[in-house]
């Protein structure tokens, strides 16, 4: 099973490296799981928050995928109108399993096709813009993550590990997204969380 993870300038970092845990983690439980990294070119990507990334593969070049994960992020606001990077996220899903957005990355994959006229979600604080792009059937909000078909979105930064995490029980079992939690020690208990 080979997992792509899209990346493009200005992606927010959590949105990405998030998922990228969990589907690494489980592919140290199950070799068969390869995780690769997708830019534009072979140049690295720059994050949001400066981290660079080298990616495995170009668009151009990469190989077929089981899994596509596209991160969000303030990048996406430029993307959504790349007219070759919306072309290759609707090409590599016609051969995806499963097709999955964290934050804004949703906006692309309904703008490039495969969440159009789906329900989808976003970052809070992206729902409006979501929305008014009118290429959803419904963005929902207060939720981590939606499933549409084969299509699942999630809300902003470390949903997209719920989400995946979701995913891999899916797939495999819950015992076995269980199993890979504990070796995350993800125990999402946010501190400060009763001064909210």
């Amino acid at each position: 099973m080979r997992v792509g993870f899209l990346m493009f300038d200005d992606l927010e970092e959590l949105d990405m490296v998030g998922p990228w845990e969990v589907w690494t983690m489980a592919g140290h439980l199950k070799p068969e799981i390869e995780c690769v990294t997708i830019g534009p070119t072979d140049a690295p990507v720059r994050c949001a928050k400066g981290m660079r990334v080298c990616p495995d593969h170009t668009m151009e070049a990469c190989p077929p995928l089981d899994v596509l994960v596209v991160p969000g992020g303030q990048g996406t606001r430029r993307e959504v109108n790349n007219a070759e990077l919306l072309a290759w996220i609707a090409k590599a899903a016609q051969g995806c399993t499963w097709v999955t957005s964290v934050c804004t990355g949703s906006m692309l994959l309904a703008a490039a096709g495969p969440a159009r006229g789906k329900r989808i979600t976003t970052h809070w604080r992206a729902v409006d813009l979501v929305r008014g792009r009118g290429e959803a059937a419904e963005v929902l909000d207060d939720v981590r993550y939606v499933r549409d078909g084969n299509v699942v979105s999630s809300a902003g930064v470390s949903a997209g590990i719920d989400m995946a995490l979701w995913l891999i029980g899916e797939i495999w079992e819950p015992a076995f997204a269980r199993q890979v939690q504990r070796n995350m020690e993800y125990d999402p208990a946010p501190p400060h969380q009763g001064a909210v």
